[in-house]
């Protein structure tokens, strides 16, 4: 057999053996239950600043006498 050929064939054998596996997943890289993709002091900081600042807007805009 040629090299090109043997290497072929090694292809092939390895296309045909991820046929075999398609569609079975471990059961490891299932996620399950809520794992949030942030902290929670981080989401707490961003809440925090999120309500401060509106609130210092509100405490702002009632000191300078509303829209005017």
């Amino acid at each position: 057999m040629t090299t090109s050929r043997r290497l072929a064939d090694k292809k092939v054998a390895k296309f045909q053996k991820n046929i075999t596996k398609r569609g079975f997943v471990p059961e490891t890289t299932v996620k399950k239950g809520n794992d949030y993709p942030v902290g929670p002091i981080v989401l707490g900081f961003f809440v925090f600043v999120v309500i401060g600042s509106s609130l210092f807007q509100i405490i702002r805009t009632a000191a300078t006498g509303g829209m005017a």
